[in-house]
């Protein structure tokens, strides 16, 4: 561990990131010192990755300053930031699946003349070096989740990095594989080298960190040695102390549960990600479905409304009573099962057509399938209608979905799937990347889902949200439901505790 009086190797000095008017990172300052094992904590969205980003050179500060060594330093790239000493190892990884892991290595470093000898040698080398039991030749897109991690490492060592970032490190590794990622970090500390990294799991941040930064809604709330914290002052931080306040006392429980469910799961397994998931959404309820990223929640909505097959052993699902196995979404729509999808650019809306034709393909996919022609007038007043409930707004009647606001795209995509007559409608991260002003229409939009009669799921990484709306919160961790909580025994405290602990 360092001393205090150490002069950063690393220092953000306001810095704020803005997209589309929303501050993912809201003045922001931050200190990494020399050899020093950094946990970056706080919820989903809290601004996390994006500090980490703006320090590897991926992304630029709106406002604010970076300090290398006391120096000002602008990135225009990775590569910038990489020849200043620093490198990112993704939860995501950024290798090349169609190279070899020691291409992988030396890539971006490679001399003018390279031999595949003297590649897979240097590769060799620092894998050895580092105790990683991977073989230089095989292909990187063949690695598990583990040796990718690996390669990562052994290239961000094999380019002399002062400063290694960590986004979610151990997200996808085994117990073990986690214990021997932490003895490498504090390998890495003894030689000099300096680590951020980020983590849900605060037992990591309190047992390995030399010091914790806790961010919350793009603000560094506090930052100060881990000796300081306990799990319970983290969550303070973390969830706010207004926020604890408030969920002791829960407002009206509404809209009584009926006798019967419209859906139910039944140990679903899928992969890795969905492991013996049971649970029930009932007619007329919100049922919020809260959890870390990687717990399995978007997983199982995707198996529950055919976009993903589930194993062929993997549990059993009944809609309205009956039950179903669907190959394809098409199947689960004719069904009356909704999905508005967490990524609405990339599943969620047609970009470069109108709003009204996007909500047209919605009815078409219910109902025009078996039609020859599909009904022009017909479908121009039913968009309009939903334009209308919805309040979407556009500049004009022919203006494409993807130069529309981030509320009013998110409203299309909600449209488009109301217009089906849903019995089951399931909202994954439904105001994610949505302005302020829209997210208050949303989320009266999903109340009003339910109070026709529909079953809601809603899944949400941002706790207010889930609260305020759920009537009952099931909290989702490494595959299956680890809790569930009814309107009155919920607040922000035990739903995190469970997803966490």
């Amino acid at each position: 561990m360092t001393g205090s009086d150490t002069r950063p190797v690393v220092q953000l000095d306001a810095v704020s990131k803005i997209y589309g008017g929303v501050a993912a990172l809201d003045e922001a300052s931050f200190e990494l010192r020399p050899g020093e094992i950094h946990a970056l904590v706080g919820e989903n969205g809290a601004g996390k990755s994006t500090l980490c980003k703006l320090i590897a050179g991926v992304v630029s500060p709106t406002t604010g300053t970076i300090l290398i060594d006391g120096e000002a330093a602008v990135f225009g790239a990775p590569k910038d930031a990489s020849r200043r000493g620093i490198s990112m190892v993704y939860q995501e990884t950024s290798l090349v699946p169609q190279l070899t892991v020691a291409q992988n290595i030396v890539l971006g470093r490679e001399g003018a003349f390279n031999s595949v000898r003297k590649v897979q040698n240097a590769a060799r080398q620092v894998l050895q070096r580092l105790n990683f039991k991977v073989e230089p030749s095989q292909l990187a897109g063949s690695l598990s989740a583990a040796k990718r991690q690996m390669v990562e490492i052994a290239r961000a060592v094999f380019n002399e990095a002062r400063v290694i970032i960590f986004d979610e490190p151990t997200a996808a590794l085994t117990p073990e594989e986690t214990d021997h990622l932490f003895d490498l970090m504090r390998s890495l500390q003894r030689s000099g080298v300096a680590m951020i990294f980020i983590s849900h799991a605060l037992e990591e941040a309190l047992t390995y960190a030399d010091r914790i930064s806790v961010l919350r809604n793009g603000r560094m709330m506090v930052s100060g040695p881990a000796a300081d914290f306990d799990r319970a002052r983290l969550i303070r931080h973390m969830i706010g102390e207004e926020l604890n306040e408030r969920s002791g006392a829960p407002s009206e429980v509404r809209r009584p549960r009926s006798a019967l469910p419209v859906l139910r799961v039944e140990n679903v397994r899928m992969g890795a990600m969905v492991n013996n998931m049971s649970f029930s959404v009932f007619p007329g309820e919100i049922t919020g479905i809260a959890g870390l990223i990687g717990s399995g929640r978007s997983e199982v909505a995707k198996v529950i409304a055919g976009h993903t097959k589930r194993n062929f052993d993997g549990g059993r699902i009944w809609l309205d009573g009956r039950e179903v196995r669907y190959a394809l979404p098409s199947e689960a729509v004719a069904d009356g099962i909704a999905y508005v999808s967490e990524d609405r650019k990339l599943d969620g809306f047609f970009d470069t057509m109108s709003v009204a034709d996007n909500i047209g393909l919605g009815w078409i996919a219910k109902f025009g399938r078996r039609q020859p022609i599909a009904p022009l007038g017909r479908l121009k007043a039913i968009a309009k209608d939903w334009e209308q409930r919805l309040a979407i707004r556009r500049l004009g009647e022919h203006q494409s979905v993807m130069q529309l606001s981030g509320g009013n795209q998110q409203k299309v995509v909600i449209a488009k799937s109301l217009v089906q007559e849903p019995r089951l409608v399931i909202f994954d991260e439904p105001t994610r990347g949505v302005d302020v002003g829209a997210i208050a229409g949303i989320r009266q939009i999903i109340r009003d889902i339910a109070d026709s009669g529909a079953g809601v799921v809603l899944i949400s990484s941002y706790l207010p949200e889930i609260l305020d709306l759920s009537d009952r919160i099931l909290v989702a961790k490494s595959g299956t439901i680890a809790a569930e909580f009814s309107r009155a025994e919920a607040n922000a405290e035990r739903v995190l505790q469970a997803a966490i602990h």
